[in-house]
């Protein structure tokens, strides 16, 4: 079957392939030796709302922050510039009910005109529920995932979009670790997303695959893939490239409540867009998939009156 543009993808899959091994197994590393920069989400603490007269920069707070006991505490903008969010991780020993009046009175001592809007407590057992409620939602999530494809296609495909996901979730995880970025819901969210557009893109690669295993008896499983990943290269580039305008523009413009959101995308939008060619179709050829995996399928669908 002609393609109107061919590219050899499946040429360096074994290199390529590897490559994605040994993303993987430092992302492992990381996550398991330089861990996570979790958020008050999930580790609880204290958030402090304040407010000025007039916008602000956040760095003169954070050194006002950064020589007292809470030279951990993160500060972004929230909203608008006059308003600024700073969040206080437990410190052992200390009265979380001083630690809103206190942050205030340092700010204070700095800026007269800050203004204390609100002070909430989250507590280290509620960041533990949501921490293993969204793992939970996230094994939940790929395990939907498999028994989806392999209903819809078949279990060697499913198999290889599942391996996709995973190594999709663990590059980003493993990028969020070595840049500590902070990761909180809306990374976690932002990660879930990811799943469901990788998945989507290796979809629509699979259903071009099958359709191409039934429709060309001569060509080779390697050549009717890279006709497959040919004949979507163009749907995967609009759709790709237009969600990471968008994502960059939000990255860059969008202020630092999003901004971890933003990068997760990004990262995994990139992440998974290789995975559906070089991990997903590569496993194909490695559970070597041939047209006798659909003869079934099609035998049942014959026999339909």
């Amino acid at each position: 079957m002609a393609t109107s543009s061919r590219f050899n993808f499946m040429g360096p899959r074994k290199i390529l392939g590897a490559f994605s091994i040994v993303l993987v197994i430092g992302s492992l590393v990381s996550i398991t030796t330089n861990f996570l920069e979790l958020g008050l989400d999930f580790t609880g603490g204290t958030q402090i709302e304040v407010e000025y007269d007039s916008p602000t920069q956040l760095d003169p707070i954070r050194e006002v922050l950064q020589n007292s006991a809470y030279s951990d505490a993160s500060v972004q903008h929230f909203g608008r510039p006059e308003e600024v969010l700073v969040r206080v991780p437990p410190i052992e020993g200390e009265d979380k009910d001083k630690v809103g009046s206190q942050v205030l009175a340092m700010l204070q001592a700095h800026s007269p005109d800050v203004k204390l809007m609100r002070v909430e407590f989250v507590g280290p057992q509620v960041g533990e529920e949501l921490r293993d409620k969204s793992g939970i939602a996230m094994i939940i999530a790929l395990g939907l995932m498999l028994i989806y494809v392999t209903l819809r296609f078949r279990f060697k495909f499913a198999v290889g979009a599942v391996i996709a996901l995973f190594h999709d979730v663990i590059i980003t995880l493993g990028f969020f670790s070595v840049s500590r970025l902070t990761f909180d819901l809306t990374a976690l969210a932002a990660i879930l997303a990811v799943i469901g557009y990788s998945l989507n893109d290796t979809i629509v690669v699979f259903d071009r695959v099958r359709e191409n295993f039934r429709k060309d008896r001569e060509e080779t499983p390697q050549g009717i893939i890279n006709n497959s990943l040919n004949q979507t290269l163009s749907r995967t580039l609009i759709t790709s490239l237009t969600t990471l305008l968008v994502l960059i523009a939000l990255a860059l413009l969008g202020g630092e409540m999003i901004y971890a959101f933003s990068v997760a995308l990004i990262v995994g939008i990139v992440i998974g867009t290789y995975s559906s060619i070089y991990v997903a179709s590569n496993l194909l050829l490695v559970q070597n998939i041939s047209r006798e995996d659909f003869l079934e399928q099609e035998v049942i669908v014959d026999d339909v009156p």
